[in-house]
């Protein structure tokens, strides 16, 4: 029996990143960018104001805030009455965003301005509207600035020849709104792995159809063409290949050609299991195994077609598919898509009942978490009326916010035992 780390770093790897492409900056959120992406102009591209305000000379107002002892106020513009001043300048003008027109700015005037119009001419800072009093022909100033505050040089976020997104980086919402600003209309990534998902079996009926005598609803390749999308796939749900040979190969051979990772679910163990690898000999060795888990004990993983594409066969029981993707395909795809951390995250938890495993397999087992709102500190309780669970019931998956991972050489935990807890994706 193979254990779970060496059939994953088996299966990890496999890992191939898919060919480069180029895409609109609107499809790449969430891609590994695949080039330096160097920017050919500023950001911003003209001095603009950072504020609603005036747009002023800094020299003009220095005044502003000041009381008579502290400073000559010269022949400026100022109320003097012992209270800090008010210095007043006329507004010539008015500058929205987008304004074409240039605008000079003369010493001891002010130009209304919104945030992100381009600067006066002149113009060296602007001064916040909250410290002035509105005024539309004549304002006055309560507060000085610095010369440079409350605008945004050219340049000042990016200057040309800046790298705006390195090669190697996760495309996020700032990195599109970064190759947004500086014009950057495509960008190449490597894309999203594509996978293709099939069942097997002559027993399945797509849910369009109404179940006869002996049939059951195909519901893995849907279940795990969702997993494989939520992990970041392009998902091809096939749906149903016959158990018939030399059909399931042609089915097979032709998602080579479109997928960088193939999922086969069901005809796992016994001669089901080597029926489907013989029938797959031609394009590779599909290795049947044990591996030291449940569930999903059984299943196999090869190098398939030309291109030695990663292929899996996972039992037929939804939830064993369900926990074997989890554990076994979900890192290929994320470690496909650059991902630094290609497994789930894991954090400690105290169970609140007994737990029940198999001793000498890693146990996967449905919980749910939920935190003590006076100590923080994370509970876990496995689900289903049996302390393992039970394999086949996909209502009690549906409810689990975690797996509970239980050491091999573990067969029972007690309450309030310390256990590794593995997040799955949370409801809304």
């Amino acid at each position: 029996m193979r254990s779970v780390d060496d059939h994953l770093a088996l299966i990890t790897s496999a890992a191939v990143m898919p060919r480069p492409v180029k895409v609109a900056i609107s499809e790449a959120q969430g891609l590994l960018c695949a080039e330096e992406v160097v920017t050919q102009r500023p950001l911003p591209g003209f001095d603009q104001a950072a504020v609603d305000g005036y747009a002023v000379r800094a020299v003009d107002v220095v005044a502003a805030g000041q009381t008579p002892e502290d400073l000559d106020v010269g022949d400026a513009d100022v109320d003097v009455d012992g209270e800090p001043m008010m210095v007043k300048l006329p507004v010539v003008g008015e500058v929205e965003p987008g304004s074409r027109t240039p605008t000079r700015l003369q010493p001891r005037q002010a130009v209304r301005v919104e945030t992100g119009a381009p600067l006066p001419t002149l113009a060296d800072a602007v001064v916040p509207l909250r410290w002035t009093d509105g005024g539309v022909q004549t304002v006055s100033v309560g507060q000085s600035v610095d010369s440079g505050a409350y605008v945004r040089r050219v340049g000042d976020d990016v200057q040309p020849g800046d790298v705006a997104v390195r090669e190697g980086m996760i495309i996020g919402p700032a990195q599109v709104g970064l190759l947004a600003a500086v014009g950057q209309a495509r960008v190449l990534v490597h894309p999203r792995p594509r996978l293709s998902v099939i069942a097997i079996g002559n027993e399945l009926v797509d849910i369009d159809r109404v179940p006869g005598p002996g049939q059951v609803y195909d519901v893995n390749s849907y279940a795990l063409a969702a997993a494989a999308r939520d992990a970041g796939a392009d998902v091809n749900r096939v749906g149903i290949a016959e158990r018939e040979l030399s059909r399931l190969r042609e089915v097979v051979e032709a998602q080579m050609i479109r997928s960088e990772i193939v999922v086969l679910c069901g005809a796992v163990g016994g001669a089901a299991s080597r029926a489907v690898a013989d029938a797959l000999g031609e394009l590779g060795d599909l290795e049947i195994v044990r591996v030291a888990m449940h569930p999903g004990s059984v299943q196999g993983f090869g190098r398939l077609g030309r291109d030695d594409v990663p292929t899996f066969l996972l039992p037929a029981n939804p939830v064993s598919a369900l926990v074997c993707f989890e554990v076994m395909v979900r890192p290929l795809i994320r470690i496909a898509l650059g991902k630094r951390q290609p497994m789930r995250r894991v954090i400690k938890a105290r169970t609140i009942g007994p737990i029940l495993s198999v001793e000498g397999r890693t146990g996967y087992l449905r919980g749910q978490l939920m935190r003590d709102e006076r100590t923080g500190d994370y509970l876990v309780q496995v689900i289903g009326g049996s302390p393992t669970g039970t394999s086949h019931l996909l209502a009690e998956l549906a409810e689990a916010n975690c797996l509970i991972v239980v050491n091999s050489d573990t067969e029972e935990l007690r309450t309030g035992d310390e256990v590794d807890v593995m997040f799955l994706a949370q409801r809304g």
